[in-house]
């Protein structure tokens, strides 16, 4: 019954998504309402980060099929070390919506037979949060990279999309503080996986068009099913973005990514005004929104969003325009990783 209830509040705070209607579930069809069937069915909820893409169906698709992929399938590394993955990196990047979900789940995950003790878990998530910076040596088998690895570039993704679009809390506003250590306790029962299955491998790639590898997902080669589900992502992303963002900005935001060192630009929004002065003045919203969703994604606020707005209305566009900046700041994250792998394997 609580659990039930617990659900269900989680399901209603998706009325709290920031700048972009969400497709109830009820109006759902075709390859949104495919999506949320098996979302439903593997994560045992409607999850907001993934719903929230809901306007733009194939990111949608994308997002999910990098997740389920890396966090939800059962593989040799366990899934308290995936969670302690999730969970640093959405420290690293302060997202407090995806800390608090993964680090209940972590928490109600019991040591034992294939998975991570207390050391281990406390090791992955200091990796974690080191990860975008500093390239750490990984504190776990190569075997296990392709899932670990394949983790920490899906939230590097998801902590930019759900601070963009999402609150800090995964309970609606209503909820009293007073209630959220319980329901947190139970709602980390329910995303806690089964303790003898889990979802099928493969099973979302049918959702998205095979799409050729590219170089930089040498780190997946590993599980082919891992590769595959991130390649087809990743295609999905560049065409959202030769549909939605402005050539020059696409340009831009390589260009700052690849000489980024993954700290963060500070409070200060200046940065933005000065990064984007070469722009066609009419692409200069885009160029803001794009490099703060990219690089400073807890800049990004509703001005920088009614900016974009003025030049692109509808909510399709900007999920693609966000989508793909948060993919593209995610797969440079997932060559500094690879590099630290290959340098002490």
């Amino acid at each position: 019954m609580i659990a039930g209830l617990v659900r269900f509040a989680v399901r209603k705070s998706l009325r709290d998504t920031r700048h972009v209607g969400v497709v109830p579930r009820r109006r759902a069809r075709g390859l949104v309402a495919a999506v949320y069937r098996q979302v439903e069915q593997d994560f045992g909820m409607l999850a907001p980060p993934t719903a929230l893409h809901s306007a733009a169906p194939e990111s949608m698709a994308a997002a999910w099929l990098i997740l389920r992929e890396t966090l939800l399938v059962p593989g040799p590394a366990g899934r308290a070390a995936k969670e302690a993955v999730a969970t640093g990196v959405s420290a690293a990047n302060s997202c407090p919506y995806c800390v608090d979900v993964h680090g209940m789940t972590l928490a109600a995950i019991p040591d034992g037979p294939g998975e991570s003790g207390g050391a281990e878990r406390a090791a992955l998530e200091a990796w974690a949060r080191a990860s975008a910076t500093t390239a750490p040596a990984p504190p776990f088998p190569a075997a296990h990279a392709p899932e670990l690895i394949g983790v920490a570039v899906a939230f590097q993704y998801y902590n930019r999309m759900v601070n963009v679009y999402l609150r800090d809390s995964p309970f609606p506003a209503h909820v009293p503080e007073s209630a959220k250590p319980q329901a947190r306790r139970v709602l980390g029962g329910v995303l806690r996986p089964p303790a003898t299955s889990g979802p099928r491998p493969g099973a979302s790639l049918e959702l998205l068009p095979a799409a050729p590898a590219p170089a930089d997902l040498g780190w997946a080669r590993g599980n082919p099913v891992i590769a595959d589900a991130f390649a087809r992502a990743y295609a999905v992303a560049e065409a959202a973005g030769a549909r939605s963002v402005p050539a020059g900005v696409r340009a831009l935001v390589r260009e700052r990514l690849a000489a980024w060192d993954g700290q963060a630009p500070g409070l200060s929004r200046s940065w933005l005004d000065e990064a984007v002065a070469g722009l066609a003045e009419a692409d200069r919203p885009a160029g803001r929104l794009a490099l703060a969703t990219a690089l400073a994604s807890y800049q990004v606020d509703e001005g920088l969003v009614e900016a974009f707005r003025t030049t692109a209305p509808g909510d399709d566009t900007l999920i693609e325009l966000t989508a793909w900046a948060g993919m593209a700041a995610a797969r440079r994250v997932s060559s500094l990783l690879a590099g630290a792998v290959a340098d002490h394997a």
